[in-house]
């Protein structure tokens, strides 16, 4: 295995991923912390969202975690059937569109016939394809990579009611921590996929703003 192939299946989510990830999360916490009001809430109030807030995230991150597992494998059984195909082709162009099938557009339309014949030959090397895919030691820590990514990222945002008295000025410094990690979320994915990641960083904020105005409109 080259290194550029044991580099892709180490990382565990790519920059959209991960920002999606971060965005679902921020957007469950500051539905809590949102419907706190300023001007009434008591100490056991904040104290119930607080633990609301933790818990729902809780149990997101582990929602999230099982299905990352549920679409690894089945990522991995779609890799054998197009590797069982091309095998199976009974004529290059037969093995030329499972192949094509599989990669992006733009890779896929770069490649020459001899390409495509290169790769059928390598997959019809292996000695043998399994039968069903199988899970890996490394896909239950990547599980509970994301999980704690969804969770901890949280946290920034429910501490201020943690550790602050005034309800007010707890709920000001939540909102301008969740503010700023939308920013740095955005930022981050636009470091990797545009040309204005400052841009891609304002326009985080305002989606996170409106999808939680949204949850919440709905009850959420």
């Amino acid at each position: 295995m080259t290194d550029a192939k044991k580099t892709t299946r180490q990382s565990v989510l790519d920059p959209i991923e991960r920002s999606s990830e971060v965005l679902f999360g921020l957007i469950m916490v500051l539905s809590f912390t949102g419907s706190i009001s300023v001007a009434s809430a008591r100490r056991e109030e904040i104290k119930t969202m607080f633990f609301g807030a933790l818990g729902c995230n809780l149990a997101w991150g582990i929602v999230d975690a099982i299905m990352y597992l549920l679409n690894t494998l089945g990522a991995r059984g779609r890799e054998l059937q197009i590797a069982r195909a091309v095998r199976d082709a009974k004529t290059p162009e037969a093995a030329r569109v499972a192949i094509a099938e599989a990669l992006p557009d733009a890779l896929a339309e770069s490649l020459r016939d001899a390409d495509f014949a290169a790769l059928t030959a390598r997959v019809r090397e292996r000695p043998a394809i399994p039968a069903n895919p199988l899970f890996k030691k490394s896909d239950f820590s990547a599980a509970f990579a994301i999980f704690l990514l969804v969770f901890v990222s949280t946290l920034p945002v429910v501490i201020p009611f943690a550790v602050m008295n005034q309800a007010h000025v707890a709920l000001r410094t939540s909102n301008a921590i969740a503010i700023a990690m939308l920013f740095f979320t955005g930022l981050s994915l636009g470091r990797w996929s545009f040309k204005r990641p400052w841009a891609v960083g304002l326009v985080m904020v305002v989606v996170g703003i409106v999808l939680v105005s949204i949850t919440m409109a709905l009850g959420g």
